[in-house]
């Protein structure tokens, strides 16, 4: 066998090891592509996209007041395109700094992730607001939605405000704050929410269920007065 014939032999091994290469070296470079997505980010992105925020403290701080729930370092790189190292330790910064500085709050890091809370040695402060809050009493304009919904739940917050003569999205809120109603359910063809009371209000009366509750009848003119009272006030 010639050395021609061996050349054209060995060919088609060289090629294939050619291309064992150039896929090996191809499975690299997707790896190395993940490793660097495996916190949210690359360099793409921190490139185009930016913080969105003066420094990544700062926009740490925006997301961290925003959330309801804490927020791991991965979903925080993320958020502001940056390298999760990066955040990791910028919040360690931030949560020593707050502690030095005698903040009213701290950041912790819990369940996985990090959120603000009030300082231990600020509890009481906190309870006394807390606690005052629940024992304030309702503003007049409350009582009188308060009552509508009582007598005429489940009711729609258009028809209160129609009953009442008046706006009554911020009493809707108190009431709600206070855990005295809730919503319950959707107006038929509207799609209005509808509000109820709920066993708190009971207890708050004293009153075992809403069929306790004094007739409001009784609490109405008669049909005399209430002539009287038109003539009088139409004059």
């Amino acid at each position: 066998m010639s050395d021609d014939d061996v050349s054209e032999i060995e060919k088609p091994a060289n090629s294939l090891e050619t291309q064992g290469d150039s896929v090996i070296d191809e499975m690299a470079d997707e790896a190395t592509s993940v490793v660097d997505e495996a916190d949210g980010t690359d360099e793409s992105d921190v490139l185009e996209d930016g913080l969105g925020a003066p420094t990544l403290a700062a926009a740490l701080e925006a997301l961290l007041l925003v959330t309801e729930q804490p927020m791991s370092a991965a979903e925080l790189a993320s958020l502001v395109r940056c390298p999760q190292d990066d955040v990791v330790a910028t919040l360690e910064e931030l949560a020593a700094d707050y502690t030095e500085s005698g903040r009213g709050f701290d950041l912790r890091q819990v369940a996985g992730g990090w959120r603000f809370y009030t300082r231990g040695d600020c509890a009481e402060v906190v309870e006394r607001f807390v606690r005052d809050g629940q024992q304030s009493k309702l503003s007049q304009a409350a009582l009188e939605t308060l009552a509508v919904i009582a007598y005429r739940q489940p009711v729609a917050r258009s028809r209160i405000a129609a009953i009442r003569g008046v706006s009554v999205d911020g009493v809707i809120r108190t009431l709600t704050t206070r855990g005295l109603i809730v919503e319950s359910g959707q107006e038929a063809g509207s799609g209005a929410l509808l509000y109820m009371t709920t066993d708190l209000f009971l207890d708050r009366l004293g009153i075992a269920s809403l069929e306790e509750l004094p007739p409001v009848m009784d609490y109405l003119p008669d049909l005399d007065t209430l002539e009287d009272f038109l003539d009088q006030t139409s004059s």
